[in-house]
């Protein structure tokens, strides 16, 4: 005898509306282990995006503290969060949990750089919400050598970049270094390899563009997630918020760079 579906059942699955979508794979959604490094603005939008899709396994990477001037794009940061100097992997863990309890979300206080090169097997899906140059080029190689597809993403005011690395048929993030990265990475670095101090200008930003480029990313990973790599990016998606306009910019594969040689 068939079971009766009576008035009101449907809207007790919270995932029944995604359900509905044919190419969404919601049972690989659901098994997924995701890796987020990067727990300020992009990070937040990022979890929360992959928490109210499905995902039940999320380990966040970051090492900073929430500050007041998080608070204006940041969902999961509260004012008792910037007063306390509270860890932001920690809260947003935390917030995520409350958008569904069943998640499990684990924060690592530390940087990426500190995380064991074993953990990156572990992982299906790796997402970069990062903002400096060296921690993007080394979750970028680990994941590249790992084979573990990475969805990187950046904003700068109304402006915003997404790329997706999927490995080993896509250009990495290397690929579409340019002088000024590398500028970057020399001002950071000395020549003995040992950490220098310099101050670096803080970047305009706002929640509007942040929340799209987050979205970007995450849809992103639904495809691979659900088999659909071939209709994820290959090169890298510009997004002009006073535009409205996105284009993509093809970024070929450097055969000079170390993760393809």
């Amino acid at each position: 005898m068939a079971d009766l579906i009576r008035p009101g059942d449907l809207d007790e699955d919270r995932l029944e509306r995604s359900r509905r979508i044919d190419w969404l794979d919601m049972e690989k959604v659901l098994d997924c282990n995701c890796l987020v490094v990067g727990a300020g603005a992009l990070g937040n939008e990022v979890v929360k995006d992959l928490v109210l899709s499905g995902c039940q396994s999320i380990t966040v990477v970051d090492m900073d503290r929430v500050v007041r001037s998080n608070l204006n794009r940041c969902v999961f940061f509260g004012e008792e969060d910037a007063d306390a100097r509270r860890f932001k992997s920690e809260v947003v863990a935390l917030g995520a949990r409350k958008l569904d309890p069943k998640a499990s979300i684990v924060p690592l206080i530390h940087r990426i750089e500190e995380l064991d090169e074993s953990e990156f097997d572990r992982f299906d899906l790796a997402f970069g919400c990062l903002d400096n140059v060296a921690a993007r080029l080394h979750l970028n190689s680990h994941a590249y050598l790992h084979r573990l597809p990475y969805i990187d993403g950046g904003t700068m005011g109304t402006s915003g970049k997404v790329q997706v690395i999927l490995p080993p048929e896509t250009p990495c993030l290397q690929c579409s270094m340019n002088r000024t990265h590398y500028h970057v990475l020399e001002k950071r670095f000395s020549c003995t390899g040992r950490e220098t101090s310099f101050v670096e200008p803080k970047l305009p930003a706002e929640i509007t563009t942040t929340s799209i480029i987050a979205a970007i990313q995450v849809r992103e990973g639904l495809k691979i997630l659900s088999g659909r790599k071939e209709d994820c990016l290959r090169n890298v998606l510009y997004y002009n918020g006073l535009r409205n306009a996105s284009e993509v910019f093809e970024a070929p594969i450097d055969p000079q760079c170390p993760m393809h040689i």
